[in-house]
């Protein structure tokens, strides 16, 4: 059996096949919305959804997902930190077989809520583990490969969801995810040692509820104001989410041994570097959510084909994050994360030059820079995060980063998501409007619900000129055939003009969005710049022992081999 990794003298051998599974765990969580993203057109297809529906398909993952992981977090600290990654394995399991069995909307939406139940005692305990597994000179690497890892599923999701999706339906995406948690449940259980608090404090469950309550109300806020208005629903989850954090917040301050000490919030590294987090998963979320639209529905290409076309993207994550593993030691997290907060804001701004007549080549760079920015900056955020925590609250330190990412990614969707759909809208109605498209009532307003509409609106169109063009060829006399025929070539031009008003229109949009994300990074940009401090004497330590490590090494090993010439 294995000893608990606190136990250990001498770093566990088998760490870094540990992280193996750990990264494979990480992988699913991510790759659950990332490949909704390209099924999502034959789901909707398939159960009739609209586009509330839809939104809660992706979000009902989001809200407990987020809402869970500080109090499941602090849980897995005090009983089992793999206990939790392997129960929220087999929850999430569970969840994603239920997903694919389903035939409704709510049957989908609370199949995903199952599935972010099991997310957040997953997230946290993979970043715990991590922690607790590696020694802290090693530590900082691992976590770069852990954020590599993310990247990966970033652009891995719909790259399987669409190779799944040219022989099968949709069900195969919630699918991808069984044989990996099954792989990763054994993994965890033969390779991933045991490890919890070394204390016996009783869990501040009164401050892990309000956590709850506020974290919850303030996903749902973000979701449903946005995207279904600022009716009572989300003004009432915008006040229980105000005085939940108020509340959670005075009980903090006063527990002896609460659930999360707010006081290191003080610290300008720790705050700055879940600043950083939250705003470049907003972005990144916010950017991935309309790009991988305008691959397929505006310029055409299937779900395969787009998981392939974002490539580019995870590639770059993995040389941002080899950069910044080499970079951060010699010259401060804050000039890396800086820098790669600029590189993410450049990628948004060049997709502001994005209009109808771009191409993929057009989205390469931005894709590209996009990746970099991400393999910088996160790396050394969660290492600061992460290492803010003693060894007894690791838990709730992963809780904590993984609660700031999945916070900026729920803004992202939300904020660039209501963004692009105003802009979409309006844009669209100018565009009809100047094209002289004559359309049905209603219509219009059809298909400014959603780019994926206003191609079905066109569509529909040449479906009609179709069928009036079939009743011109059987038509009992010349006049009557010339009429239909007249009729016929009016649609069809009118379905052309509708669908280049919608490409048009949704172009326009996601450079508009883009300038709208471009701006928020960029002034997030230098509020974490303010607050990151200058590289710190043991960071400049730390290179120094680095560099001399290497060369006693090297100095070791001209030893050995001079002997070896020498017998």
């Amino acid at each position: 059996m294995n000893r608990p990794v606190e136990e250990m003298k001498q770093p566990y051998a088998r760490r870094w096949w540990a992280l193996l599974v750990l990264c494979l765990s990480l992988l699913i969580i991510v790759m659950a919305n990332t490949a909704l993203t390209v099924a999502a057109p034959d789901m909707t297809k398939d159960l009739g959804l609209s586009s509330s529906d839809l939104q809660w398909v992706i979000d009902g993952y989001t809200v407990p997902y987020a809402a869970l992981m500080l109090l499941l977090g602090a849980i897995g600290d005090k009983y089992s930190r793999r206990g939790a990654l392997v129960l929220g394995l087999v929850v999430f399991g569970a969840g994603s077989v239920a997903g694919s069995l389903v035939d409704s909307s709510g049957g989908v939406i609370a199949a995903r809520a199952v599935m972010g139940f099991g997310a957040a005692m997953i997230m946290p305990a993979t970043l715990s583990l991590l922690a607790a597994t590696f020694p802290k000179a090693e530590r900082a690497k691992a976590i770069v490969l852990w954020t590599a890892t993310a990247g990966l599923a970033i652009a891995a999701g719909p790259l399987v969801a669409g190779a799944l999706l040219e022989d099968h339906g949709w069900a195969s995406t919630f699918l991808i995810n069984v044989p990996i948690a099954a792989v990763a449940i054994v993994g965890a259980l033969l390779l991933v040692p045991p490890s919890k608090a070394g204390h016996s404090n009783r869990i501040d469950y009164v401050g892990g509820l309000l956590s709850v309550v506020w974290t919850g109300a303030l996903v749902y806020m973000i979701i449903q104001g946005p995207h279904f208005g600022w009716d009572a629903k989300a003004i009432s989850a915008a006040v229980v989410a105000g005085v939940g954090l108020l509340a959670f917040v005075a009980w903090e301050l006063r527990h002896p041994h609460p659930i999360l000490n707010v006081r290191r919030f003080l610290d300008r590294r720790f705050s700055g570097s879940n600043l950083a987090v939250a705003l470049f998963f907003l972005a990144v979320f916010g950017a991935f959510y309309y790009l991988t639209q305008h691959l397929q529905f505006v310029l055409g290409y299937n779900p395969l084909e787009t998981g392939v076309r974002m490539l580019p993207l995870a590639g770059a994550v993995f040389v941002g994050s080899a950069l910044t593993g080499y970079l951060t030691p010699r010259i401060g997290m804050k000039i890396t994360v800086s820098a790669g907060m600029v590189a993410g804001t450049v990628a948004l701004a060049l997709l502001t030059q994005v209009d109808a007549g771009s191409t993929y080549g057009d989205f390469v760079a931005p894709l590209v820079i996009l990746g970099l920015a991400i393999g910088l900056a996160l790396s050394p955020c969660t290492d600061a995060i992460m290492g803010a925590f003693p060894e007894s609250e690791l838990g709730v330190g992963g809780a904590v980063n993984d609660t700031s990412l999945e916070l900026g990614g729920s803004l992202g969707i939300a904020i660039l998501g209501s963004v692009l759909a105003s802009s979409y809208s309006s844009k669209l109605a100018d565009a009809a409007s100047a094209s002289g498209t004559e359309l049905p009532d209603g219509t219009l307003d059809t298909a400014q619900d959603s780019v994926g509409a206003g191609y079905a609106v066109a569509q529909g169109i040449g479906d009609k000129a179709h069928e009036v063009a079939g009743q011109a060829a059987k038509a009992t006399s010349p006049e009557q055939a010339a009429q239909l025929k007249g009729q016929a070539e009016q649609l069809a031009q009118g379905a052309g003009k509708m669908a280049d008003a919608v490409g048009s229109a949704f172009s326009d949009a996601v450079a508009h969005t883009s300038l709208v994300g471009a701006a928020i990074l960029g002034v997030g940009t230098v509020l974490v710049a303010v607050l990151l401090p200058r590289k710190s004497a043991s960071a400049a330590a730390a290179a120094e022992d680095a560099d001399a490590g290497a060369a006693d090494a090297e100095a070791a090993g001209a030893a050995v081999r001079e002997r070896e010439l020498q017998r």
